[in-house]
């Protein structure tokens, strides 16, 4: 049976995408597995700029294989051309996850805070703080894009994350029914 399920987190932008994978136990025990940031030249064409962020994640789901992918969840901005640039990476994402044959989810930026924080209109530092403090981190992960992402993977573990978005087990990948049917039995 799989006693760690391993989550890729993204926090989606256009100049930088946040990228964070964290393997997390079924006691909610998590390690740091990979951080990072993938980035973008705002100069250059549209197209390009989506190809660098799917290149990047790419690699990151090659490299390191996980079981799930949790993306923060687009929300309403003031400034249109920022909301665009974050639909679309993560629409770059999902497609992703769905070539790979992984199940995808996606968390609002409050559920995040709250499954990390405890507050779901915590600030920057605190998520960043919480963040170093769960992963046993000597500082804190910079930038705000790296932590935000192993905020969602981080969240998206905590908050049922076993299952994705898939709706049955048959979808689910071998170490996410492994984690499903352990947590099934620990109800019991």
């Amino acid at each position: 049976m799989a006693s760690t399920l391993r989550v890729l987190g993204i926090d989606p932008g256009l100049t930088r995408c946040g990228v964070g994978v964290v393997d997390v136990g079924r006691d909610r025990s998590a390690t740091l597995v990979h951080v990072g940031v993938v980035r973008s030249d705002h100069e250059l064409p549209i197209e390009r700029r989506l190809a660098m962020i799917a290149a990047g994640i790419r690699e990151v789901l090659d490299t390191h294989r996980p079981d799930v992918v949790a993306v923060e969840r687009v929300f309403a901005q003031q400034n249109r051309n920022t909301v665009m640039g974050t639909a679309q990476a993560s629409g770059i994402a999902l497609l992703l996850a769905g070539e790979y044959g992984l199940p995808a989810a996606t968390h609002t930026p409050s559920e995040v805070k709250a499954a990390v924080t405890g507050y779901g209109s915590a600030d920057k530092r605190q998520v960043q703080t919480m963040v170093a403090r769960v992963l046993r981190l000597d500082a804190l992960p910079q930038p705000a894009d790296a932590a935000d992402a192993l905020a969602i993977a981080l969240c998206h573990a905590w908050r049922g994350g076993a299952s994705g978005t898939a709706t049955t087990t048959a979808a689910l990948t071998p170490a996410q029914r492994a984690w499903a049917d352990a947590e099934r039995l620990a109800r019991r």
